[in-house]
């Protein structure tokens, strides 16, 4: 084994400090970082110089990240740790309360609630002279809370970005015991019955029995059967918070008994398709996600939605599609390819329409309809419109909810209405 040469420091390395704190805070946002990462960190930091903000960004990026789902954690703990000190005492702000000096008011970015999370274990306001003097009893303030949302009630509600680690992981529990039920469709299969279609072949077979007296008549009624469920999910980097806490809630409806669902097929897609159904099998949720993510090597990269479209109307259609699917397509729509460019529009646009007519039912997701002043102004999002039976929102568990009231809904067509209009204006 190579040995390293020792690291020239001072006697008092407040840099390589600054670093051990940072890789713990690191840490305690999920990363897995051990002393050895420390350690080449410093050293590597040592080798590139501390002259460029952005070579140093890159040299600690280097050395910590080796997922791509870490990227945006650690883009955030970066600028709250190193580049703005502001927007620290921003969250600071936004988490102890008591802590004064900042009264900006604005929802937090992407993976910024769990980077000052990470920043911030075990804060404590610290006392000091903004701290109130206590009040006395005369003086106090009571309130009325009976209208006040519970905490389960707001994390409902609350946008998947801006979940904490700890609301991640408590909507992750949520989504385990949401079903997404799905009413039985009529087969050409009978099956015998009291009442219904007189069933002439068992009624004849009968008499035969019987000397040739048709003295009562057999009735048969269309066996019920369940449709298959066919997700295509955008893993794509402006999606993959959602995508990861959606797919947690596509896992338990692959593996929750009695659901209805004949069979469950999902697929991911961002550059690329990459069919995930035999991982989502698996009982062990952290495992099946973790063979998935192995699996499906476009994460957080483009978004080519028009050509993973076409490889699944070609190589996967067929397949899976059979005896009426219904299909949930979760993406934003912003494809690459479809951007100012009418041909690749309209191919898009061919591609789901294929997908709309192999489809029972086809439900587009789209977690940008979260804010209220949504239009459909982006080229991907004109083309797949018309092509779709209902378009609702996808980016909280209380979006899902209303997913499952309706799905089973033909008639239920969410914001495709309005927007449809929109467009045609």
């Amino acid at each position: 084994m190579a040995e390293l040469p020792p690291l020239e420091l001072p006697d008092d390395p407040k840099l390589a400090g600054n670093i051990t704190h940072f890789a713990r805070a690191l840490r305690r946002a999920g990363l897995p970082i051990g002393p050895g990462r420390v350690i080449d960190a410093i050293r590597a930091v040592q080798a590139a110089g501390f002259t460029d903000r952005r070579d140093f960004y890159w040299t600690l990026h280097a050395c910590f990240v080796n997922r791509p789902e870490h990227r945006r954690v650690f883009a955030q703990l970066f600028r709250l740790y190193w580049r703005d000190p502001r927007y620290l005492e921003h969250m600071m702000a936004a988490m102890l309360p008591a802590i004064r000096g900042v009264q900006v008011d604005r929802p937090a970015q992407a993976a910024e609630k769990r980077a000052a999370e990470a920043l911030l274990d075990g804060a404590e306001a610290p006392p000091g002279e903004d701290a109130e003097e206590p009040r006395d009893e005369d003086a106090l303030i009571e309130l009325d809370a009976s209208l006040t949302m519970s905490a389960a009630e707001r994390l409902k509600t609350l946008d998947f970005e801006q979940m904490s680690l700890a609301e991640v992981a408590e909507a992750k529990r949520m989504l385990a015991r949401l079903k997404l039920p799905v009413k039985p469709i009529p087969s050409r299969r009978g099956m015998v019955s009291q009442r219904g279609r007189i069933d002439a072949a068992r009624s004849l077979r009968g008499a035969l029995r019987r000397g040739g007296e048709m003295d009562r008549l057999a009735f048969k009624t269309p066996r019920p059967r369940y449709p298959n469920l066919v997700v295509l999910c955008d893993i794509s980097g402006s999606m993959s918070q959602y995508s990861r806490v959606i797919l947690h809630f596509l896992h338990a409806v692959s593996n929750a008994r009695g659901a209805g669902w004949a069979q469950v097929h999902a697929f991911t897609f961002g550059t690329r398709l990459t069919n995930i159904t035999r991982h989502l099998a698996t009982r062990d949720v952290d495992a099946a996600l973790a063979a998935a993510g192995a699996e499906a090597q476009d994460w957080e990269g483009g978004t080519r939605i028009g050509a993973c479209l076409e490889m699944f109307n070609r190589d996967w259609s067929r397949r899976v599609m059979g005896q009426g699917a219904v299909v949930l397509l979760i993406t934003d729509g912003l494809d690459r390819d479809a951007g100012g460019d009418g041909v690749k529009e309209s191919a898009l646009a061919r591609q789901m329409q294929r997908l709309h007519l192999t489809a029972r039912r086809l439900i587009w997701l789209n977690p940008l309809l979260r804010w209220d002043g949504f239009a459909p102004k982006a080229a991907g999002i004109r083309a797949m419109l018309p092509h779709v039976d209902s378009f609702r929102a996808g980016h909280s568990i209380a979006s899902l909810e209303e997913l499952a009231a309706v799905i089973s809904k033909p008639d239920d067509t969410g914001e495709k209405t309005r927007l449809m209009g929109v467009l045609e204006n």
